[in-house]
């Protein structure tokens, strides 16, 4: 029996740990339940936004970007103290679910009939990966800001309204602010709290 690609990657969420005892960046990766497309909506996505911004100001915080598909997301975060990724993701995720389930109900019932109402919004779990070079972060940024091309929703990635994209190509606003951490945007090691890292 193999498994599908939704599988491996919950599979590689399980059992990759996730390590914040250094204020490295984190690019984290979660899913829809079972890859629905629950956030086709713009509604949708603007609360996964929403609650991405408000919970990172609540942590200082900080997003270095961010995409939202119809089944997944992505996003580069870092805080200026260590152990905060997992309260952070475990917040962003059950609040925004908690809404998102709200919004479904109200406005989109014959969609969300298809399914049983104890189903959650998003997989369980995320895929971490820790950053501590400016070369890396620019490679996930890259990355994330691809996705909608490579999905066949836009042909530029700066056409796609819900990444951090336009903030970096078009110097426009995405709903959060955008910054970058101390110490990285000069050279390519990150530099925290005067100790520099070696880069990938």
């Amino acid at each position: 029996m193999t498994m599908t690609d939704a599988e491996k990657v919950t599979d590689s969420v399980v059992k990759r740990r996730v390590y914040d005892d250094e204020k490295h960046v984190h690019f984290v990766t979660f899913s829809c339940y079972r890859r629905r497309r629950l956030l086709d909506s713009d509604r949708a996505k603007r609360i996964v936004i929403g609650h991405l911004g408000s919970k990172l100001a609540q942590r200082n915080g900080l997003c270095l970007g961010f995409v939202i598909l119809p089944d997944h997301v992505h996003a580069m975060v870092w805080f200026p103290e260590t152990r905060q990724l997992s309260p952070f993701m475990n917040e962003w995720k059950g609040q925004s679910s908690h809404v998102l389930k709200k919004l479904f109900r109200t406005d989109f019932p014959n969609y969300t009939s298809q399914f049983d109402e104890s189903d959650p919004i998003w997989q369980a779990r995320y895929y971490g990966f820790n950053i501590w070079s400016r070369k890396k972060v620019e490679e996930k940024l890259d990355y994330m800001h691809r996705n909608p091309v490579r999905a066949g929703l836009v042909e530029r990635a700066v056409d796609w309204k819900w990444s951090s994209a336009r903030w970096y190509i078009e110097m426009k606003t995405v709903g959060l602010p955008i910054r970058w951490p101390p110490g990285i945007e000069g050279g390519d090691d990150f530099n925290v709290d005067g100790l520099v890292e070696g880069s990938w």
